[in-house]
């Protein structure tokens, strides 16, 4: 009887022992009767009719409790089925939606404890990276000088500035003559960008951790070095700043969030590693969006140098600000969906998002291992190939890192290059370019996947929530900076299916195929900023530059005036493990123009142009446009 699988009723249960204890009663009664209805047919005692309605209601009993549970079934069954539709798995019928429920929760739930228990009872993913590795190139081209080093033009004749200010904005080469020459001591640079970093940061907001101690500790062994005739090379001695998900022994490394903003972990992150190597020296940690998204984090949100009435956008807003502002001549930020495009577009400054795998990324907080990389912000192109040169290369501990066989930006014969440009390309910079004599061509990368935006939000989102699986568990989503962005992102992460997730990469796999057939240029110029293009830039894994190309006045500025300006920035694109490219496009473009070479107004708005208080709102992007 199917009655034994379902639960029984209360009240049909007290129904059934009411009339159990009547049938005894009536049985016995009943017994004793019969002698007289034999003896007397037509005797017909009362006892036997409610014998006859005990028999009929026990028997209504009976059915409708089976039919309470039948129907409890069925609507378990429905109830599921409603749920399998946010999966787009709603074609199982009742009954196999019931045994699927019964077989997860036998086989697949006790497997899922124990695989967190295993790997994801810290956030951030900084330990067991997944054995599943993104690979970005297109050939099978052997490595054969990947551990070279890039080549340096030499600077004679550098003079040190008379005032602090115009040394803050030299480039890393020049600041790097100078300290060869000991016309500076690192000691002495410290100061200058330690103190710059304390008076601009009340206002731009992009600084979380000042490195104090540790800073006159490099620059001391730096200058000792230097006294014992060693130099290390043109970031011997200079400052920097680290975006702050990049871990440094003894310093917080706060994620930019406050659930995690006294964190500190000890371990040495590679990048950090590299740099301190060469001679660099860390003056401070930048902000990190909270969670590396967008510009808000736990102390407030960060400001764009050039317009200090809106924000620098992206998480690498530390980074992007602080160098724009001569507050540091170089830093490291990272991006998984335009956190070093936008930012450095928006606050007007060279940064190169490089090719995936080319940076490793061992104690660094990770979003998606198939899509972080970080890269250098910069005053040029120039700079950012000396810092490349620095922290490319082999991560031991970073399975996606590799030897990519880079050759020396400065060697590159440009007139041998075909450049494409798209509709929103600057034109100002595929003239110059064509004047030197790169050929240019009009240009559109085609591909047929209408897709591209959600195969980067299913990808992101799904990698980021393994690797903060228990923050979600634990409900610390509820107390993040911005409830719009990553918990709400996050919570429809956990309903993505793993088949789908897998289709997504299947979808991005044909869309590499698609990209390389269509990218028959050496490099092509295009906005740097559109949507589109981002995703598309990550998911494929191909580098761009940012570069600065001009300014026009802001919307809605004082009738009478103000120096406060909007950057224009586009972007060179080149295939993946050919950065070098891009690179010597940005530097023959730079060498003849100076927008780069501009200082931002934050000292001086103009005569008349007063700040809001509080500044107007500037909407932050949101990943899933």
């Amino acid at each position: 009887m199917e009655l034994d699988g379902c639960p029984s009723p209360s009240t049909g249960l007290q129904r059934f022992c009411f009339f159990f204890v009547l049938f005894c009663f009536l049985f016995e009664a009943r017994s004793a009767c019969l002698s007289q209805t034999h003896e007397d047919p037509t005797f017909n005692p009362p006892f036997l009719t409610l014998h006859n309605r005990f028999l009929a209601e026990s028997n209504d009993m009976i059915m409708d409790s089976k039919n309470n549970r039948c129907s409890e079934k069925i609507n378990k069954g429905s109830q599921l089925r409603e749920a399998f539709k946010m999966l787009d798995a709603n074609f199982f019928d009742d009954t196999k939606v019931l045994d699927i429920a019964r077989e997860a929760k036998e086989l697949n739930l006790p497997i899922f404890a124990a695989n967190r228990e295993l790997v994801a009872s810290e956030n951030g993913g900084l330990h067991n990276p997944s054995c599943l590795i993104f690979n970005p190139e297109w050939t099978n081209e052997q490595v054969e000088n990947a551990s070279n080093r890039f080549s340096y033009p030499t600077l004679s004749g550098i003079q040190k500035p008379k005032t602090e200010e115009d040394i803050a904005f030299m480039s890393i080469l020049e600041l790097g003559e100078l300290i060869r020459t000991k016309q500076i001591t690192s000691l002495e640079l410290v100061q200058i960008f330690l103190q710059r970093l304390k008076r601009y940061n009340p206002v731009l907001e992009s600084v979380i951790t000042y490195t104090d101690e540790l800073a006159y500790k490099q620059a001391k062994e730096a200058d000792e070095l230097l006294a014992k005739g060693v130099y290390l090379g043109p970031l011997h001695g200079i400052p920097y700043g680290l975006k702050d998900i990049i871990a440094v022994p003894g310093y917080k490394t706060t994620w930019g969030s406050g659930s995690f903003k006294d964190q500190v972990h000890n371990i040495e992150a590679w990048v950090y590693k590299r740099l301190k190597s060469a001679g660099a020296v860390l003056v401070a940690k930048l902000v990190s969006g909270s969670l590396a998204y967008d510009d808000i984090w736990f102390g407030g949100r960060t400001r764009n140098p050039w317009n200090i009435e809106e924000f620098s956008t992206g998480s690498s807003a530390g980074p992007a600000a602080s160098t724009s502002a001569g507050m540091v001549p170089f830093a490291i930020g990272s991006e998984t969906a335009g956190s070093i495009t936008y930012p450095a577009a928006r606050c007007g400054v060279t940064a190169l998002r490089p090719t995936f795998g080319t940076v490793g990324r061992t104690g660094v907080m990770s979003i998606a291992e198939s899509l972080d990389k970080l890269g250098p912000f910069c005053r040029s192109a120039e700079d950012c190939t000396v810092v490349l040169d620095t922290i490319r290369g082999k991560d031991p501990d970073d399975l996606s890192s590799r030897y990519i066989p880079l050759d020396d930006p400065s060697s590159v014969d440009i007139k041998r290059l075909t450049v494409g440009y798209t509709d929103d390309a600057e034109m100002e910079v595929v003239n110059v370019l064509k004047s030197k004599g790169v050929n240019t061509v009009p240009f559109k990368l085609n591909y047929t996947v209408d897709s591209v935006q959600g195969i980067l939000n299913f990808t992101m989102d799904v990698e980021m929530l393994a690797h903060f699986d228990e923050w979600q568990r634990t409900r610390q989503d509820d107390l993040y900076e911005a409830q719009d962005q990553w918990p709400t992102e996050l919570r429809r992460a956990r309903v993505i299916p793993a088949v789908d997730y897998v289709q997504a990469q299947r979808v991005r796999r044909k869309l590499i195929q698609e990209v390389k057939k269509s990218f028959t240029v050496d490099a092509f110029i295009g906005n740097a900023t559109d949507w589109e293009r981002v995703c598309l830039g990550n998911l494929v894994g191909f580098p761009v530059i940012v570069v600065p190309t001009g300014f026009k006045n802001i919307s809605n500025p004082p009738s009478e005036g103000t120096r406060r300006r909007t950057t224009i920035t586009t972007g060179i694109y080149a295939r993946p493990n050919h950065d070098h490219i891009a690179l010597a496009l940005a530097m023959a473009y730079q060498s003849v123009t100076y927008h780069h070479k501009q200082r931002p107004p934050i000292d001086n708005l103009g005569p008349s142009d007063i700040m809001p208080y509080p500044p107007t709102t500037i909407p932050h992007r949101r990943l899933h446009l």
